[in-house]
């Protein structure tokens, strides 16, 4: 047999029905941005120096996509140059919040650096925090066909053991059938990241993590994203921002000698 054309080998795409849609840009609320920079400022007020730190971006279950608060967890350690987290961390803090509040992020501060970029230690962070938002916030957002190769169909009690060992896969059925197509559910989530500096300066990417539930083949991809800032009618009050500072006090841990281990790391 002979082809025209090398593309008539080819197998043709499997097929996807998109269900639902990811965030595409981070929603924020007015309250949670005064409040991360209001953390930049009290940091260097109370510890006489800059330092990184990181918290949670935080939304109501029934809104996750919006940034609404940010929660400020105990840091292990904080240097100038370098913060980092653990999934201890993430666990613990969120058995601390209500019933409906979620993590759908997390924020973090470069200080003075005057690096306004992602650093490869973002990068590992941001890899364990979204491993477990997407573990608890994830939807249905597509249905896509699993591509077999040598389906072996059968019918309930109308064929013998020994029948399935042919094939790649056998699909019973209670009916006789001739074609089968098989979809597969694509699970979705999303977490938002953010970086923040001591000038006001701001950089976000939306992550996000698909996973098939019958192949089980993971996808992680992220976008550089807008933000956009919505006022949901609260404001850092002065009362807020004295709980604040109690907070900044005991959750910062400032380390004038790191081990060498994150010495190498930075």
């Amino acid at each position: 047999m002979r082809f025209k054309k090398l593309s008539e080998l080819e197998r043709p795409e499997p097929r996807e029905v998109i269900l639902a849609t990811l965030p595409q840009e981070i929603s924020m609320a007015h309250y949670a941005k005064a409040k991360a920079f209001k953390i930049n400022e009290l940091v260097r007020e109370i510890h006489q120096e800059s330092y990184e730190w990181y918290g949670f971006t935080l939304a109501e279950k029934d809104n996750p996509e919006l940034i609404a608060d940010i929660g400020l967890p105990r840091n292990d350690q904080n240097l100038q140059d370098f913060a980092t987290i653990g999934p201890e961390r993430i666990a613990e803090y969120h058995e601390s919040l209500l019933e409906d509040t979620i993590i759908n992020g997390w924020i973090h501060s470069h200080g003075a650096l005057k690096y306004k970029h992602f650093s490869h230690t973002d990068e590992e962070n941001q890899a364990t925090v979204l491993d477990f938002v997407t573990a608890r916030l994830r939807w249905v957002v597509a249905k896509k066909e699993v591509p077999i190769q040598d389906l072996h169909l059968l019918t309930k009690g109308e064929f013998e053991e020994k029948e399935l060992e042919k094939g790649s896969v056998s699909l019973i059925t209670d009916a006789a059938i001739s074609e089968a197509t098989i979809m597969e559910t694509i699970y979705g989530g999303f977490c938002y990241s953010i970086v923040i500096d001591d000038e006001g300066w701001h950089e976000q990417e939306i992550h996000y993590k698909e996973r098939g539930v019958l192949s089980g083949h993971s996808t992680v991809s992220k976008r550089r994203s807008d933000i956009v800032f919505i006022d949901t009618g609260r404001s850092l009050t002065e009362a807020d921002i004295m709980l604040l500072s109690k907070e900044v006090e005991e959750k910062i841990q400032p380390n004038i000698n790191p081990p060498p281990e994150i010495i190498e790391r930075m």
